[in-house]
């Protein structure tokens, strides 16, 4: 199964608009992805395109996650969906 580890840039974590453009990033890919904290067991991971889970898995700013996805199209699903999380949704 295709994974990327990803760093959270936004300076408020995955919270509220950065979560929400993620989880709507995420919910637009033809794959479903998971999202872990990095070093987290796999049976914690989670939906990628829910709000409420990104927002409480925790990822503050400079957090690691680790993103799943497996099918037809999942290495790119998981090539956007890092550039999402590795930019600064709070400076724009």
């Amino acid at each position: 199964m295709p994974e990327r580890i990803a760093t959270v840039a936004s300076r408020v974590g995955l919270h509220a608009r950065p979560a929400a453009i993620f989880a709507e990033a995420a919910g637009d890919q033809p794959v479903e992805v998971t999202i872990a904290l990095e070093g987290a067991p796999a049976d914690e991971a989670m939906d990628a395109s829910s709000i409420l889970s990104l927002m409480s898995l925790g990822a503050e700013h400079g957090s690691k996650v680790v993103l799943r996805a497996e099918g037809d199209g999942a290495d790119a699903a998981l090539d956007t969906l890092v550039q999402v999380l590795e930019t600064d949704h709070d400076a724009e």
